[in-house]
């Protein structure tokens, strides 16, 4: 069919371009200040690549309409986007992704006996979700995790400098204790619970009866803050 053949001429236009001007398409894209002064025309680039996102738009419009154009430019890049910086693997991310969503889509469609653009739009958006959620660096779960983390570490450090600026005998007793915690340092009970076990394990606090101390390494770590 015709729009078999005009796609597949677009995408072979498409993987010489990317191919042939590859660090030179990355270099303008990036840095259009040092193309220039390397001797590479920023601005012909630049427009030499917006004709061909234009071309593939209009011949993909023809074949598959706008539903799927949309979609396959928008969210697959998108999602690799969350997944790496280096632009290569942004690429082939990003196509891997289309493939799949395509795939999927069209089977979806077949299952549900629904609109195949429907479907593998569907799909981009659902692959796109489940990267948004656990992409391993930029993902929701993956920052939720890196909040938590700093948050206890953060913590750990506020009990390690509390603990070393009392450790006189008549201010230990009362600003040492596991109870007093969430007074001095205005936490909650399960907060400051929470906190003194992760401190235990990590050995950076002894408990006996209900008093904390140091240990050589939450010395060592309060000493440290101290000084920074």
């Amino acid at each position: 069919p015709e729009a078999f053949y005009s796609s597949g001429g677009i995408l072979i236009l498409n993987l010489l371009f990317v191919i042939l001007f590859y660090k030179e398409l990355k270099l303008a894209t990036f840095d259009p200040a040092l193309a220039a002064t390397l001797g590479f025309a920023p601005t012909l680039i630049h427009y030499a690549l917006m004709t061909l996102v234009s071309l593939t738009a209009v011949g993909s419009f023809n074949a598959v309409g706008s539903i799927l154009v949309v979609a396959f430019m928008v969210a697959p890049p998108s999602a690799a986007y969350l997944l790496t910086d280096k632009l290569s693997r942004m690429i082939l991310y990003s196509a891997l992704i289309g493939i799949v969503s395509a795939i999927s889509g069209y089977w979806l469609a077949n299952i549900l006996d629904a609109s195949i653009a429907g479907s593998m739009a569907t799909m981009t958006g659902a692959s796109f979700l489940i990267v948004y959620l656990f992409a391993p660096e930029r993902g929701l779960l993956a920052q939720a995790r890196r909040r938590q983390n700093q948050r206890i570490e953060f913590a750990l450090t506020m009990l390690t400098m509390h603990i070393a600026n009392h450790t006189a005998a008549h201010e230990a007793e009362l600003e040492n204790e596991v109870i007093h915690l969430n007074e001095h340092l205005k936490w909650s009970p399960k907060f400051a619970m929470e906190i003194v076990g992760i401190a235990e394990r990590t050995g950076l606090v002894n408990q006996q009866s209900g008093l904390l101390s140091l240990t050589e390494i939450g010395k060592q770590r309060a000493a440290q803050e101290f000084n920074t």
